[in-house]
This record gives structure tokens, C-alpha cells and sequence, in this order.
């Protein structure tokens, strides 16, 4: 049976075309939700009323992608990157379009660090009106990249970030009964700049807010020297680039994992943001933490996270939200 995380990261959905991704959370928030909205900017709005604090948990819904710019008289296409795309890394990697064309991204040469502009896409057509049957300018293409579960380990494309998305499902079936107002806002356009968060939070207008994403780790070879290892529990962000997290928010989330048992590592990351960025700074300002998933080569087709950290993730956000809410 397929599981909703390998459900999630294997629907496509690249930055401004979540749509599919966003049927499968639809469907599942309003099981648990008393009331669920779609707004302009296509960021689902989950409220579960309560009388306490208003509590916004946020994850975006999108992945990093490609956009096809032109298509040669040979049938090869010319892309641009959607979201932060390593460029050393793309020969030979697998899109998949959305209408199920796949391609493999060629060089002109064997440069070891080439140009985005000697970068094709080879979709294996015969020559641009065979191309045009099957893919127009401005279409989006996602990495391929299966999903994998061995003992406590998962590896796939997309867990950037819809493992921060199922952290916010699975909270929300735990949540039943709650004080709390909770809103379950999973955003779009993260990885372009954080614009589905910034209009989500304008609507809201929370008391708090947790941005759930995923982050870097330190515990590989030659990885830049950062505390944050796989299997050592959920991640409480103390800044990114985006945000410096709300003290009292991290402190509670502290609290909360200590109160619970629940395991548990700080996090800085110099590199990178969330939708904590754009969350923090809407109309007066909102008190705002994140809770972070630790993962390996994030932005690629093979993230992998620990399982038990996933975990570790949705009990320290439940907690969160019980302690936040006065429970």
C-alpha cells in the first residue's frame, strides 16, 4: 500500500503548479478541519476552530523545478530553473513534465561546471515540431526521483518539502481537540520567494505561527560544520536567512519536548529560508519558530530524511500547539 508521504512527493508540483499535490492535501485536511479555502494565490487555508490563540503551522506544497524557455529546430529545449537548482549537478537528470513526457537534461560539452546555457532538455523528439506536440514554452518539468523507505531511512525527490506538509496532516489528525484556533496553511511559491506565505498570513493574521520545512545537516563528509545530524530528533529553528525565530516560541518548543520526551537539536541554517520569513514580517508582525525536518542533499532528486526524526517533528508541533494554546 502506498503511504501519503510517498503519494505526496511523487505527485508533481512545481512552483505555480501545485495543483495536483494540492487535491491530495485538500482531500486530506478536511478530514479534520471544520472549514478548508483555496485562495488566489492557491494556498489551502485549513481552519479548526477553537476559542484560544489563533496558531498558524504553514509547509509549502511546492518543489523546485524547470521551465522551458525555447525549443530548437533539432527539438531540444532550452530551460530556465524554477526555485534553486544546483547546476553542476543537473546532466543526465530526469524531468517529467505534466503530461508524463520525460526528458534527460544533456551539456553541449563535458565541462565539469557548465553553463545553464549550454544545458538542454532531450525529450528524444525529431525535430521542434515533433517537440511541440508533446511540450510548449512555459511549461514546467519536476525531477524524477523514486521514492524509497529502508529501516529508518527515506530517500526521495520532493521531501523538500512535502514531508513538512505530512508533518502538518499528521499533526492535524492529532489535533482533533484542541483550544487553539489552528489554521493549517500549506503555501505555494515558496522556493521562488516565499509568496504563497506572505499573502496566507496577511489573511490569517495569527497569534503565533511554526513554519515546517526541512534543513540542512552537518553530518556528512566535508558538510559545512552545523549541529543538526539525521536521527537526532526535530529541528528547532533559531535563525535562517530569512528569520530570526521569535525566543519565546523556541524557548516553549523547548518546553514542550522536554515536557514530552520528545528528542530534539537546534538549528541554524546561513543558508537558505522558509515561508518563517515572510510569516514574521505580515502586517505588525507575527511571533514566529519553525520545526525542521533534518535532510541530506536537499534540492536534489534523492533527499533522504530519518523517519524517526519525521516523528520526532509532528510530536513537537502538537506539543507546541497544546502548550501555545494554554493546554
Amino acid at each position: 500500500m502506498i503511504s501519503l508521504l510517498e503519494r505526496l512527493t511523487q505527485t508533481d508540483g512545481v512552483s505555480g503548479n501545485e495543483d495536483a499535490v494540492r487535491d491530495i492535501i485538500k482531500n486530506e485536511i478536511e478530514k479534520y478541519c471544520d472549514d478548508v479555502t483555496v485562495d488566489a494565490m492557491g494556498n489551502i487555508i485549513a481552519h479548526k476552530s477553537g476559542t484560544g490563540k489563533k496558531i498558524m503551522l504553514a509547509a509549502h506544497m511546492d518543489e523546485i523545478g524547470v521551465i522551458v524557455t525555447f525549443i530548437d529546430d533539432k527539438g531540444f529545449l532550452r530551460f530556465a530553473p524554477v526555485g534553486g537548482l544546483y547546476i553542476r549537478d543537473l546532466t543526465c537528470r530526469r524531468v517529467r513534465f505534466a503530461n508524463g513526457t520525460v526528458g534527460v537534461i544533456g551539456c553541449e560539452d563535458d565541462e565539469k561546471k557548465p553553463e545553464l546555457k549550454k544545458l538542454y532538455i532531450d525529450i528524444g523528439a525529431k525535430n521542434a515540431k515533433d517537440a511541440q506536440k508533446r511540450v510548449s514554452v512555459g511549461d514546467t518539468a519536476a525531477f524524477v526521483g523514486g521514492y524509497h523507505k529502508s529501516r529508518d531511512t527515506i530517500v526521495s525527490k520532493a521531501l523538500d518539502n512535502r514531508v513538512g506538509c505530512y508533518v502538518a496532516l499528521e499533526s492535524a489528525k492529532r489535533l482533533k481537540e484542541s483550544a487553539a484556533d489552528m489554521y493549517y496553511v500549506f503555501t505555494t511559491q515558496e522556493e521562488v520567494g516565499l509568496r504563497g506565505a506572505k499573502t496566507a498570513a496577511y489573511t490569517v493574521a495569527p497569534d503565533y505561527a511554526i513554519a515546517l520545512d526541512v534543513t540542512d545537516t552537518g553530518d556528512t563528509p566535508e558538510a559545512p560544520k552545523m549541529p543538526v545530524k539525521l536521527g537526532g530528533g526535530a529541528a528547532i529553528k533559531v535563525m535562517d536567512r530569512s528569520v530570526l525565530c521569535d525566543a519565546d516560541i523556541r524557548e516553549t518548543m523547548r518546553a514542550a519536548a522536554q515536557k514530552d520526551g520528545i528528542l530534539y537539536q537546534l538549528e541554524i541554517m546561513t543558508d537558505g529560508g522558509t515561508d518563517a520569513g515572510a510569516i514574521h514580517l505580515s502586517r505588525g508582525g507575527v511571533k514566529t519558530g519553525g520545526i525542521s525536518v533534518p535532510a541530506r542533499y536537499i534540492h536534489s532528486p534523492s533527499e533522504m530524511v530519518s523517519d524517526k526524526d519525521v516523528k520526532a517533528c509532528i510530536a513537537l508541533a502538537v506539543s507546541t500547539a497544546q502548550m501555545l494554546s494554554g493546554q
